[in-house]
Parts: C-alpha cells; sequence; structure tokens
C-alpha cells in the first residue's frame, strides 16, 4: 500500500501494529491469507473499545486498503467476512485463580456492509480474551502485508509469540495441522506431503519477508515423525521500516556518536529533533577537542544549552544564529504538540502529513526522521499551523 492509500486511512487503522492474545491465534477451520489479515485488521480497528462497544464500525474501502486488493471487489470482502462467521477461535488457558478455563467462539459473532460501512461485532467472551494484555503476540501490520501465502503468515503468527523463549515447544502433526488450517485433509496426513507443501514454503517465507528466523525440528515415533517444533530468533538483515516520532535519528551517526558518550536516548532523540543533526554534530566535536573532560554526556549538555562553539565554528552551527534559534524553538514546539496527542491522533497526523508531501526524496526523509525531518521542516511548520493555530500562534 502506497503512501496515497496509506493517507486515506483513519483512527487505529493509522497504527503499525496489533496485540493478537494466544486465543485469537490458535483457530480452527481454513483461514486463506485474505481472512488471516482481515481478522488482524479488524482486531486493528477495535482494539481500543473492544470491551466498551458491543460493535464495531470501518470504512469498508479502507478496510480493502489495508488488506491489499481491490476496493471494488465487495463480493471478494463478503466471502472472506463470511469465512470468520465461520470459523471458530478456541482457547484453553488458566484464569487468574489458577482454574483451567476452556472456550469456542466464532471469530466475528455477526458482519454487515451498509453504506459503505463495514459493521461487525465479537462475542463478548472473545472480545475479553482478545484485549487480555497478559498473553499476546504483536502483530506488525508492516510486515503482514509482506506477506503471500496463508501458511506462511499462520506460521510467524504461531511463532513469534515464543520469540522470547526462542522456542515454540513440541507440537504434536495433528496440532500442527490444525494451527494452519489442514487438519482433515488426507493428503497431508503425509509427513512428506506437508513437509513439502507446507513447512517447507512457509519457513521459507517467513525467514525472507519477516522478522524472524525460524528453523523446524522434528522427533520420530518409531520410524514416523510424530511432533515438530521451531526455533525462533530474530532476523538481523530485515529492518521493517515505521514511522516512529525520533525513530530515524537512531540511524545517523550523531546518534551513535552520542550513544558512546553515554547520552540516553531520548535526550539524544531530543537534541537532534530540537537542533539538528549538524548542529549537534558540531557540538559534539567541539566537547571531544577540549583536553581532560571528566564528564563528556554533561559537558556536551552544557555544550548545547549554552551554545558553546569554537572560534573557527561555521555559522550553521551557531545556535546563536536567530534563524537556527527560530527552528529549534519551532521543533520543540512540534515535539510537544505531537506528545499532546493520543497516539491514535499521532498515527492520524503522520498519514495526513505524509499524503501532502510530492517527491519520493520528501517522503523517504519523513519515513526516516519522522517530526523532525530537515528537508520537510518548513512543510512540518505550516502542516501543524493548520492543525492547531490556536497553539502555535
Amino acid at each position: 500500500m502506497d503512501s496515497s492509500d496509506k493517507a486515506r486511512l483513519t483512527g487505529a487503522l493509522k497504527r503499525e501494529s496489533v496485540k493478537k492474545n494466544v486465543a485469537a491465534i490458535h483457530v480452527s477451520g481454513k483461514l486463506s491469507l485474505l481472512q488471516r489479515k482481515l481478522s488482524n485488521v479488524l482486531l486493528l480497528n477495535a482494539y481500543d473499545t473492544l470491551t466498551s462497544q458491543t460493535s464495531h464500525r470501518i470504512d469498508a474501502q479502507a478496510l480493502c486498503l489495508m488488506i491489499g486488493y481491490n476496493s471494488n471487489d465487495i463480493e471478494t470482502l463478503k466471502s472472506a467476512l463470511r469465512g470468520l462467521a465461520e470459523t471458530v477461535a478456541e482457547w484453553d488457558m488458566l484464569d487468574e485463580a489458577g482454574r483451567q478455563e476452556w472456550g469456542v467462539s466464532a471469530l466475528l459473532s455477526y458482519a454487515k456492509l451498509k453504506g459503505g460501512v463495514c459493521e461487525y461485532a465479537y462475542s463478548p467472551a472473545l472480545a475479553e480474551k482478545l484485549h487480555d494484555p497478559k498473553v499476546f503476540a504483536l502483530i506488525n501490520l508492516n510486515i503482514q502485508r509482506q506477506f503471500t501465502g496463508g501458511h506462511a503468515l499462520a506460521l510467524y503468527e504461531n511463532c513469534f509469540r515464543f520469540l522470547k523463549t526462542g522456542s515454540t515447544g513440541w507440537w504434536s502433526l495433528d496440532i500442527f495441522r490444525r494451527l494452519m488450517g489442514v487438519e482433515g485433509s488426507e493428503y497431508y496426513q503425509s509427513y512428506k506431503h506437508l513437509n513439502a507443501k507446507v513447512i517447507k514454503p512457509a519457513v521459507a517465507e517467513v525467514n525472507k519477508v519477516s522478522d524472524i528466523i525460524v528453523t523446524p525440528e522434528t522427533r520420530k515415533m518409531g520410524r514416523s515423525v510424530s511432533d515438530i517444533r521451531f526455533l525462533i530468533r530474530r532476523n538481523p538483515q530485515l529492518a521493517i521500516m515505521n514511522i516512529d516520532d525520533g525513530e530515524g535519528a537512531r540511524t545517523t551517526r550523531t546518534y551513535a556518536r552520542l550513544m558512546e558518550l553515554g547520552v540516553s536516548d531520548r535526550l539524544a532523540r531530543q537534541w537532534i529533533s530540537e537542533h539538528g543533526e549538524a548542529y549537534v554534530a558540531g557540538k559534539i566535536d567541539y566537547v571531544t577537542g577540549q583536553p581532560e573532560v571528566r564528564s563528556p554526556a554533561k559537558y556536551l549538555s552544557r555544550a548545547i544549552s549554552e551554545d558553546y562553539v569554537a572560534p573557527d565554528a561555521p555559522r550553521s552551527e551557531r545556535a546563536g544564529d536567530p534563524a537556527i534559534k527560530a527552528r529549534a524553538a519551532k521543533l520543540k514546539r512540534v515535539q510537544e504538540l505531537v506528545q499532546a496527542r493520543s497516539p491514535t491522533q499521532r498515527d492520524a497526523d503522520k498519514r495526513l502529513f505524509m499524503s501532502q508531501l510530492t517527491t519520493n526524496s520528501e517522503r523517504l526523509d519523513f519515513e526516516n526522521h519522522g517530526w523532525m525531518s530537515a528537508l520537510n521542516a518548513e512543510a512540518i511548520f505550516q502542516f501543524w499551523a493548520e492543525l492547531v493555530p490556536e497553539e502555535t500562534e
């Protein structure tokens, strides 16, 4: 989905990830790739009000954009929604008192399309489980959009929640077939077929497009494979880009130098945001050039706040320059306005601003640096002046 499509999204849909409870991941029936993506997006849209509202609404066209298919293909959307209403979620877990709780529910209790809007609901019991923050996997929709195979996305969802432990633990092949949605198929009763058509392709896709690396291991009963588990680790080669306030600063050389001096992550990003990378880099050069500095981080803080500068420093590195001072003050105010917004509002603001950028270089700089994008500084100031004029006068 490109930036112009993303800009049409509203509210919670502008977030990039959704908490998925274990109970939501273990589903019976055969979910297609489209249905699995649809399930994640509907949960994302409803998450904030899962337990306080009995039904939820989303623009049908936005829903289509989020899962990446033709927004005019309403019949496909109807079919996917029908599949979710016919699919069962099952949970088997301990409650707060340590008692075993088993439950079953349709993934959706109902769904309807009317006037370009999709309305849907979860059963109260399932809504409670979906909203439980104690046991969940964090499903990143940026990553979800990369998947082209339903088995691969199912494997990713079922493995990601075990990332911290490094392994899924042993699953019997019957349980694994169920998780992949191929239970009941005589063809997949053969491990040879299951491995060739499900396991190997799914593992290859997960390792190629996601933020984890999975490695299958099997054990046998007699001469036949009886169980499977997946070892899981982070994928160090993959960078899934998210627009995140201050996140882009972490990719800069100036940020790395600040870390070397012992500056905290929050303060490093704040300095780069307020003063610009060139100015902070100049102050680092100044501090590292001073003899016998006992605490470089503290000295650097004073150098930035009091504008220490070498006599031969270029004008662009001087905060005393009225233009630099004005820019720093404006950027500081933008950061204050951003932090005052709710997470949903912040996501909406970023997508709206992105939709107004006209060149690839502008969009890339904003993707990398968020609201501290130097290339888009003037456009950012203008955007916030129009968005909250009473706060920027």
